[in-house]
């Protein structure tokens, strides 16, 4: 929307930004409550329409949220005043924050450590602009580094502060699998911390209490298994046509985890729908088989239309920086069209085709950010990630288009990615690896990119 915002009583653009700088290196919510026009019932949870956007209805909480959910990892940032680094840009938050709440979104996903430490000063001041019944806020103990129960209280109490609010509406255990079973109980167990939210959440502080997954099997059944002893209100997993059944690394495909949830009738929060946008950005011959079927679709409608379409899914959130990839979700849910069984067998044929290509699965979730050496390791994997898909991956200097293609990669390396920030800056330290979900070995790849542009460099044109 182009009208003016109105601006925060407390805090004007320009002294946000001053705030908010990036380097480079006790009540229980009001329920969100309007008359349904339509209801359709399933076994485990309600499904509402109300005007365009489809929403969802917990079971336990008996919340209304709107099936698409706003991730607030990837928010707009601006280049800073002193030109060291960047900043976000508060302006085109609200922006996204008022589009989005006036065309039927409620859930709002953020955490500490997401833009760097700033999302949730951020989304607070976009969503305190709004009547607080308008929308359920949903954050994270994302105590990643230092666990202790003072530090880990510390963040937890600040989430609070940021958000400016009372009460968490949905507050998450922030990755669970990530380490391993020890790093978990280090995490939540042994320092306390599990039992002070389960309290928290009986003095009304929280409303419901849940966990993030990613990571091995014996580490989501074990933690599942504290059902009994937790009363997990909703679990967030990464669910997408390609993980369905196909997960990478040490990661669960997503039928498992979303089975077993469907046993305990716990909710479903998906995140990566569009496996962090490898999904939106395809091939471009499955762009094409996807458009001859849906023609008026996005692409990337097809993966939030697997994601939505498993009943016990109460949101889908996406990371949505640019307005028109709002716009196009809300269209995609405005209502929801679920896939029948000839859409899911169509998509697993296309999971198929997107297996063959050798990408890393990266889902530039800045968790390994910043890298000590300062090199930009999200850029660097999602370079050739995309070159991968379009094709310019040099192969031999046999190939037809072997001159062009490797031309075309290397050029594009040395524009998307900053010279002093490359992969050849890496020194192996792994510091990155225990902070990536995927589980990739992120110095194994970096290293093989860089030997891969240095071969390119050396051959003669």
């Amino acid at each position: 929307m182009k009208e003016k915002q109105e601006k925060p009583s407390s805090m004007n653009r320009r002294d946000f930004l001053k705030i908010v700088g990036i380097s480079a290196a006790t009540s229980t919510g009001i329920l969100y409550g309007c008359n349904t026009k339509t209801e359709e019932k399933t076994n485990h949870i309600t499904t509402q329409k109300e005007g365009s956007m489809t929403y969802r209805v917990s079971p336990i909480s008996n919340d209304k949220v709107s099936l698409l959910g706003y991730g607030c990892m990837r928010w707009p940032t601006l280049p800073s005043p002193d030109g060291n680094g960047n900043v976000i840009d508060q302006d085109a938050v609200n922006n996204l924050v008022d589009y989005a709440i006036a065309h039927g979104v409620n859930y709002f996903d953020t955490s500490p450590v997401y833009v760097q430490g700033w999302s949730e000063k951020s989304t607070g001041i976009a969503l305190k602009r709004h009547p607080r019944n308008k929308y359920f806020i949903a954050t994270k103990l994302s105590n990643f580094s230092n666990w202790t129960k003072e530090n880990s209280i510390a963040m937890y109490k600040q989430s609070f502060k940021d958000l400016q609010t009372d009460y968490i509406d949905y507050y998450l255990l922030h990755s669970i699998g990530n380490g391993g079973m020890k790093t978990f109980k280090a995490r939540y167990i042994d320092n306390g911390m599990l039992d002070y939210l389960i309290e928290e959440r009986k003095a009304g502080h929280i409303r419901n209490l849940g966990f993030s997954f990613h990571g091995t099997v014996d580490v989501f059944d074990y933690v599942l298994g504290l059902d009994d002893y937790v009363h997990w209100d909703f679990v967030q997993i990464q669910l997408n046509y390609v993980d369905w059944l196909h997960a990478s690394g040490n990661n669960v495909n997503a039928e498992y985890l979303y089975t077993e949830l469907a046993k305990r009738n716990i909710p479903a929060i998906i995140m990566e729908p569009l496996l962090g946008g490898r999904l939106s950005n395809v091939p471009t011959h499955i762009m094409t088989r996807l458009k001859q079927r849906r023609p008026e679709d996005s692409v990337a409608s097809w993966a939030f239309r697997f994601a939505g379409s498993p009943e016990l899914v109460l949101t889908v959130l996406s990371g949505m920086t640019y307005k028109e990839h709002l716009i196009d979700n809300v269209k995609t849910y405005s209502p929801l069209i679920p896939l029948t069984d000839e859409d899911k067998a169509f998509l697993e044929e296309t999971a198929q085709l997107m297996l063959k290509y050798p990408t890393v699965p990266c889902n530039d979730c800045q968790y390994c950010m910043p890298c000590p050496y300062g090199i930009d390791i999200p850029s660097i994997l999602l370079h050739y990630n995309k070159c991968v898909n379009e094709g310019n991956i040099p192969k031999s200097s046999q190939d037809k288009n072997y001159r062009e293609a490797r031309r075309a990669f290397l050029v594009s390396y040395n524009r998307d990615v900053e010279r002093l920030r490359q992969a050849d800056h890496c020194t192996g330290c792994e510091q990155c690896n225990p902070h990536c979900p995927q589980s990739i070995n992120i110095p194994k790849e970096l290293h093989r990119i860089d030997a891969f542009i240095e071969q390119l460099k050396q051959e003669t044109l």
